[in-house]
């Protein structure tokens, strides 16, 4: 079995995708897929067309747990027969780890040129879509599929709160303080857990294939922060990646501020009723999402500074994760808390 994966190297992927009885023909290349700035994402084609994808963590420093593709292989895995649309993973490598699953072809807004060709009524449908996927995780039996071990039972928002003040003082740049008030606000607000599901953690557009015509979800990728815990944090973090016109944006392409994509009461009000839930207290789900949204940005700037190629293409400006943090405030106060 083929025991080192490099994306330089071509022959030593193709021998690998021969270990796993995939078959290429002739030499295999890859390119880089998707817009993401976490774990390292590569299509791989052979010479007759057939493509897979390949998902490596990046260079460089990691934080404690991050990056980590074995575990997002095992939920996928585990994924594979419910309803909930993921790639099939074909295999697993332990050094370094990476693991190949299938490509699934459609459309992902990853940028102005794939945002352009939507029409808006396919834009709409996209928001709902992706919440009803999000409901289809929350809906996973734990027990059936294996997953009732991924992650600790406890209350789910603590342990959110302290894993990700530990990401902030491993990664942090500068002092903050607006972002330390912003934790202890949270801190002081924290919901009772209603119930323990499987949370995606990180369920937001640029995460998802549509189809073109549709706008279905046909995949949901990026399982790096799923975790066990209260079914309103992945719609909180959705309402966090999905900024209205007017509001501060952490990505440089947010299709949500653009025409014929749903609101954020659109979505919520999408999610309940496929769900059943009563989401009422998703305000501070909201807030939490953006609150990590400023930290995982400042985590990139700290990954930015440590490798400066090519990691500085991805830096964010400073000021624009202040305003996203001013801007939690905001909606913290108009959630009442």
């Amino acid at each position: 079995m083929t025991s080192r994966i490099r994306p330089s190297d071509p022959a030593g992927v193709r021998a690998w995708l021969t270990d796993l009885g995939l078959a290429p023909v002739g030499d295999v290349t890859l390119s880089p897929l998707g817009a993401g700035q976490s774990n390292l994402t590569f299509r791989v084609h052979d010479r007759t067309g057939h493509q897979w994808v390949l998902r490596m963590p990046p260079a460089g420093p990691h934080l404690d747990s991050a990056h980590d593709v074995l575990r997002e292989a095992r939920i996928m895995s585990a994924l594979g027969p419910t309803p909930v649309p993921v790639p099939h993973v074909h295999g697993t490598l332990e050094d370094p780890p990476a693991f190949l699953m299938s490509c699934v072809e459609g459309v992902v807004l990853d940028s102005r040129a794939a945002l352009d060709a939507t029409p808006h009524e396919v834009r709409r449908t996209i928001g709902l879509s992706l919440v009803r996927t999000l409901g289809a995780v929350h809906a996973v039996d734990l027990d059936a599929t294996g997953l009732s071990t991924l992650a600790s039972h406890a209350p789910y928002a603590e342990r959110q709160l302290r894993r990700w003040t530990r990401q902030w003082e491993a990664s942090r740049t500068r002092d903050l303080p607006t972002l330390d008030a912003l934790t202890e606000r949270l801190r002081a607000a924290v919901p009772p857990q209603r119930e323990t599901t499987l949370v995606h953690g990180d369920g937001h557009v640029l995460n998802v294939v549509t189809a073109p015509g549709t706008g279905e979800v046909v995949a949901l990728l990026d399982w790096e922060l799923s975790t066990l815990g209260e079914p309103l944090a992945d719609l909180g973090t959705l309402l966090a990646y999905w900024p209205q016109a007017g509001e501060p944006a952490m990505q440089h392409l947010a299709p949500s501020q653009h025409p014929g994509f749903a609101t954020r009461d659109d979505l919520v009000e999408a999610y309940a009723t496929a769900t059943g839930r009563d989401v009422d207290g998703v305000g501070f789900w909201h807030v939490l999402g953006l609150w990590k949204v400023a930290i995982i940005a400042e985590g990139i700037l700290h990954r930015a500074q440590a490798e400066p190629a090519p990691a500085a293409q991805h830096e964010f400006p400073r000021e624009r994760i202040d305003v996203l943090v001013e801007h939690a405030h905001q909606v913290a106060t108009d959630a009442g808390f």
